[in-house]
């Protein structure tokens, strides 16, 4: 089974390994990726705008590396909530003639986080500039941050990249 990442970003990648390998066990999992545009801002904002950003990531994937037999984008968002902001992230994932989709599960930021967020500053260097670290994307995120490692953005992406396969692996209910 050949699967196509949407995105270079190793947590993405491996999120994506880890959900197929689960979902189906018995599966040789060879997994390839591209880079390709969202088409929505860097910092997507709403789960609508998000929800577009992975389709669009994964369409393009299809377009890149047409041999593959799924494609799937992952795509971290922005909830305003009033005063308050809700991450989460889509996945979607396409094969040639079906489409599976899931959210992760939200969290709030810190105010400090939201007022860098407010600026235009994406989650990602807010989070460097709050906590003080590098490159926190491609390696814990915000959910890794907030709960001192126990859920880091894989952990937060593989249970969706699970659900986003269910209309594949029962396919029967979903005719």
């Amino acid at each position: 089974m050949i699967v196509c990442v949407a995105s270079k970003n190793p947590v993405k990648i491996e999120s994506a390994q880890t959900g197929f390998q689960q979902q189906f066990p018995k599966e040789t999992i060879e997994v390839h990726s591209v880079s390709v545009p969202s088409g929505v801002p860097d910092q997507p904002m709403g789960s609508e705008e998000t929800y577009l950003g992975a389709l669009n990531r994964a369409k393009n994937a299809q377009n890149e590396y047409p041999e593959a037999d799924f494609w799937i984008g992952i795509e971290g968002g922005n909830i305003r909530h009033d005063q308050e902001m809700e991450v989460m992230a889509w996945v979607a994932i396409l094969s040639k003639n079906q489409i599976g989709k899931a959210r992760t599960a939200g969290f709030f930021l810190p105010q400090k986080t939201i007022e860098l967020v407010n600026q235009g500053i994406e989650l990602g260097h807010a989070d460097e500039l709050v906590f003080g670290i590098q490159n926190s994307k491609q390696k814990m995120g915000s959910s890794g941050l907030l709960t001192d490692g126990l859920i880091n953005r894989k952990d937060l992406y593989v249970p969706a990249v699970i659900f986003a396969l269910v209309p594949f692996k029962k396919k029967d209910a979903y005719l």
